[in-house]
């Protein structure tokens, strides 16, 4: 019987869907990124959210402002896709070379997503730039109506919307952010090498008892909502594959503990603490720490067209407790499994 390892060591991770926010919360946040990861798409859903070139160079130099001087990172801009946003934005937006991506919200589908796209139809003409540039679509991919089951919002806007997008427009680059379900593996896996998929943390440790065990559990929800058991194992399965359609994206997004903790919970996991232990504890859960580099520091950087680090991190097997809160701005963030043990330590 082989013993199992004691330290792992990647080339540096990269993390495809983050989310910073801003002023002091940038601040707080931001040097648990740029700690494990040499990049990250940094989210565009700021109040008002990044919409034009211009903010995203204004943001992005608030960013770079934040990293610690001990640390190099990058942060890939994205811009906020509106019903308004034009195809001439898109070309500046390629020119600029720190935009690589712009980001479809439903409006109404999650954090600050009230400026979001109406009617995806209304966007054709920026799609048809976005092919012509060669410049990805990010998509938060449910619909929102009320006639739809929570649990079922993915899947409907895979029938409704992905799959007649992706037919209308074969050259785009798309990538189905932070999937939740077999039905998305299933779409990726099928479709062209244009498509691609994040998967966070979250949603390869848990289904969505975590948010109901022992009571409501507000760190554990997140949108897209965790789902069933046979989706987590789909999941699972996808990111260990060793396909390169589906890659790291943690999706961390912090809120105060008073946001979380309340009568309406905002939606979102934190997870850029310790995100790098989790992805190694999900993947020798199935014996496949091996897949761990490809997934989180090759497929993605291939997938955008940029080169992969050159750098290195470790993890050592240590176990250690995840703190019960950090210090964050007027009342803490609760990080995602806080208080519990984890086995991977990165040094």
């Amino acid at each position: 019987m082989s013993s199992k390892p004691t330290e792992l060591t990647i080339t540096r991770p990269d993390d495809w869907h983050l989310h910073v926010r801003d002023g002091a919360a940038l601040k707080a946040v931001l040097p648990y990124t740029s700690r494990q990861f040499a990049r990250a798409i940094i989210m565009p859903n700021l109040k008002p959210p990044v919409r034009t070139v211009a903010e995203a160079a204004a943001y992005r130099q608030r960013i770079l402002d934040a990293v610690p001087s001990t640390d190099r990172f990058e942060p890939l801009m994205t811009l906020y896709l509106t019903d308004n946003t034009s195809p001439e934005e898109i070309v500046k937006a390629k020119a600029s070379g720190f935009v690589h991506a712009v980001k479809y919200y439903p409006a109404g589908a999650t954090t600050n997503s009230d400026s979001g796209v109406t009617d995806i139809r209304k966007c054709d003409a920026v799609f048809d730039m976005m092919q012509a540039q060669d410049l990805p679509l990010l998509l938060h991919g449910e619909v929102t109506g009320d006639d739809v089951d929570v649990f079922d919002r993915e899947k409907v806007f895979i029938d409704r919307h992905l799959a007649p997008l992706v037919k209308r427009f074969p050259n785009l680059r798309v990538v189905v952010e932070h999937a939740t379900t077999r039905a998305s593996v299933e779409f990726v896996r099928e479709a062209h090498a244009r498509v691609g998929c994040t998967i966070t943390p979250q949603h390869l440790l848990h289904n969505r008892n975590a948010i109901f065990k022992g009571g409501i559990r507000p760190h554990y929800y997140c949108l897209p909502i965790l789902k069933r058991e046979e989706d987590r194992k789909a999941l699972l399965d996808a990111a260990t594959s060793g396909s390169p359609k589906f890659f790291l994206g943690t999706d961390s997004a912090p809120h105060t503990k008073n946001s979380k903790e309340t009568c309406c919970g905002a939606a979102g996991c934190f997870s850029a603490l310790h995100a790098l232990e989790l992805y190694a504890t999900a993947f020798e859960s199935v014996g496949k720490l091996d897949q761990l580099e490809g997934f989180a520091s090759f497929f993605g950087a291939d997938f955008y067209g940029l080169p992969r680090n050159q750098s290195q991190v470790t993890l050592k097997r240590e176990t250690w407790t995840i703190p019960d809160e950090l210090p964050f701005t007027e009342s803490g963030l609760v990080p995602l499994h806080a208080g519990e043990a984890l086995a991977w330590k990165m040094v």
